[in-house]
């Protein structure tokens, strides 16, 4: 059981956003991702996140990780080959930009762009690490490669289990000396991806009907149980949020105890966090490729620049419930007029001036 952080070390930690480090790498790609030395509510969140560059032609070997993971597409197209626990065929998936997949426990996982691609295929990994080895940070096993699993395997093994004699045995773990990511040879073919392989797998999070369309304010897609049932086996919930240029997404809380983790996919803004008793644990500024986390029941919201804000975020339950501060659904709105009078020790006309805006604006907020 993963012991929780005190009130006064969540209130004393770091939460400003961070960028990630490269892990490994070559010619085929990298993997990026982000330690809990560095941003420590990864540990306190027991969430782990990471990303994944490949160029073209670029092949990340097939692996298994100790986390239940939710991946999305940044950017560019390619292959995700899937074969999840006790099945027995693998699934080809096309993916693309904005493409969300749930990757329960033991799924087992290739990702490939195309020898003739014009982009960079970036894929970044969100996931529960509480039954993970290291807390905060994925442990990926691969099969094959320098490092793959059958290496540490003596030839006696590996022969017994597929069958091989001790010569083939000893050449077929040892002809990969890439690590994790490699490049295909030129000519090489691949498996053909199969559009038919994405139902009930994935989600196109700028294709999906919107939750929330608010005109000159921004857009929601969520991520849940309904519209990507294998939510359900990995235990979180997820969501696209964009905000145009100026607008402000209103103060607002995780009401079911959950963590709210934001990757930010493009664009700037700023950002403020309110924790226990009033204070600010955090105001500072965000761009696009940065990182940050959100505490439990802590207070955040977010005003773009200009060019706009979009962000990514899962929250550590498989259907989220969030408790909005400002707007047409605020909790305000809801509680009595003369408790607010006396909340705010403030008169009557104040109050009913207060309880008079934002009747129109739900959770995204317009430049005046």
């Amino acid at each position: 059981m993963v012991q929780r952080s005190s009130n006064a070390e969540v209130m004393s930690m770091d939460l400003s956003p961070k960028m990630p480090a490269k892990a490994y790498g070559g010619e085929g790609g990298a993997y990026y991702d982000w330690s809990p030395a560095d941003l420590p509510m990864l540990g306190a969140a027991s969430i782990g996140a990471a990303k994944l560059h490949l160029a073209a032609g670029g092949l990340s070997l097939p692996s298994y990780s100790d986390c239940a993971k939710v991946a999305y597409v940044l950017q560019g197209a390619g292959a995700c080959g899937l074969v999840l626990p006790e099945a027995a065929k693998e699934k080809v998936i096309p993916i693309k930009t904005g493409d969300t997949l749930a990757l329960p426990f033991g799924a087992v996982t290739w990702w490939h762009n195309a020898q003739g691609s014009d982009a960079e295929l970036v894929v970044l990994f969100l996931g529960d690490t509480s039954k993970g080895h290291v807390n905060g940070k994925f442990t990926n096993f691969q099969l094959t490669g320098a490092n793959g699993i059958f290496t540490g395997f003596s030839t006696e093994f590996v022969a017994r289990a597929w069958d091989l004699d001790q010569d083939s045995a000893a050449k077929i773990v040892s002809t990969q000396p890439g690590s994790g990511i490699v490049k295909i040879a030129a000519g090489h073919k691949m498996p053909e991806p199969r559009a038919e392989d994405r139902k009930g797998m994935v989600l196109n999070c700028l294709e999906a009907p919107l939750d929330v369309d608010i005109p000159g304010g921004g857009r929601v897609v969520v991520l849940n149980t309904a519209n990507l049932p294998l939510v359900k086996e990995v235990g979180l919930g997820a969501d696209l949020v964009r905000i145009d240029g100026h607008s402000m997404c209103s103060p607002g809380f995780s009401c079911d105890s959950a963590y709210q983790v934001t990757y930010i996919v493009r664009g700037s803004g700023r950002v403020q966090v309110v924790g226990i008793d009033g204070t600010r644990v955090l105001e500072t500024r965000v761009e696009g490729g940065c990182l940050f986390i959100v505490p439990r029941f802590f207070v955040v919201s977010k005003i773009a620049d200009d060019t706009g804000l979009e962000w990514f975020s899962i929250i550590t339950t498989p259907n989220p419930i969030f408790s909005h501060l400002a707007g047409k659904t605020s909790v305000w709105k809801a509680i009595s007029p003369a408790v607010l009078e006396t909340a705010f020790n403030t008169t009557l006309e104040m109050e009913k001036m207060f309880r008079s805006k934002r009747l129109d604006s739900e959770i995204f907020f317009a430049p005046n």
